[in-house]
């Protein structure tokens, strides 16, 4: 059986008995309980399940991102001075630490996302991502992922900030291309 199919086999077990041991797991699926570890590993990432004391069982079903204090990107836990919201088509609401971690999950998300806000850098005003001007790499540490990406509500800002602190000037198409290829295959 493929690891797939004992995902599937598992997923369907949890939803009728709700939780399971690994050991038992294991047994009736005839692998080792390390195979079911790595079997489980996909699904404790995309939050489908969560873990107990005596194995697993079925994540409470919520209403978008399970914690919005933590990035849907990167999981570190959310400072409200520069997150990103993405508003998706049944309404739910993902949050991201930083435009970095934004720009990589309307990536990984965009036919879901009808919306994606992000904080003015200078003045941390709600903008429309989608309409805002970007500056990548900049000379100014703000502790957030790297490569930094900042945004701006006008281009006039933008240039502003960058004859100061210096960085690359994008779009919010060309930095969703400019995040890939700076990111390669890293996430």
């Amino acid at each position: 059986m493929l690891p797939v199919d004992r995902r599937k086999k598992i997923q369907e077990w949890l939803e009728k008995e709700e939780s399971l041991r690994v050991s038992d797991i294991s047994k009736r699926l005839g692998v080792s309980e390390m195979t079911i570890y790595r079997d489980l590993k996909p699904l404790l990432n995309r939050k489908l399940i969560v873990k107990t004391s005596n194995g697993v069982a079925l994540a409470p079903h919520t209403n978008g991102h399970e914690n919005l204090n933590e990035c849907s990107f990167c999981h570190k836990h959310n400072g409200q001075q520069m997150v990103v919201q993405l508003i998706m088509k049944d309404h739910s609401m993902e949050k991201a630490c930083c435009m970095h971690c934004g720009l990589l999950r309307y990536e990984q998300t965009k036919g879901h996302v009808v919306q994606i806000l992000c904080k003015d850098t200078l003045l941390h005003t709600t903008i429309s991502a989608i309409k805002a001007t970007y500056i990548f790499d900049s000379e100014l540490p703000l502790h957030c992922c790297k490569p930094q990406v900042l945004p701006f509500e006008t281009e006039e800002h933008a240039l502003k900030f960058q004859k100061g602190f210096g960085g690359e000037l994008y779009s919010f198409e060309e930095a969703l291309q400019a995040i890939q290829v700076k990111m390669g295959s890293c996430h």
